[in-house]
């Protein structure tokens, strides 16, 4: 089985959670990202944020993983957001209507400002 290009950090900021992407999302990351969404939560966030400003490459299996991870927020009562994402995959998101679940936000700055108030 092919591994996982990618390796992801969390970090807590109050009611906010920040996985950090860094590498390829695609449908071998599953545990990868799972796993940082389980830490993630640990604190019980409002919202979990991922950062995509150091994604390399992600394909439909990294989308579905996305989606995922969306119901598993929704479950959780919990709001899904992204930030640094590239007009491509700003456009995918566009196309696949993720940009109507998922906050998207165009920096880690605007997304705090926005859960702060």
């Amino acid at each position: 089985m092919p591994q996982a290009h990618v390796a992801m950090t969390v970090r807590p900021l109050g009611d906010v959670a920040i996985i950090d992407v860094n590498g390829e999302l695609t449908g071998f990351c599953e545990s990868v990202l799972m796993d940082a969404y389980g830490e993630a939560i640990q604190g019980e966030p409002k919202t979990v944020a991922i950062n995509f400003e150091a994604l390399e490459y992600m394909n439909s299996g990294g989308i579905g993983l996305l989606v995922t991870m969306l119901i598993r927020a929704q479950r959780n009562g919990q709001t899904l957001a992204a930030f640094g994402l590239t007009d491509h995959y700003r456009q995918i998101f566009t196309l696949t209507r993720l940009d109507e679940a998922i906050h998207i936000h165009e920096s880690e700055q605007s997304l705090m400002g926005t859960a702060l108030t």
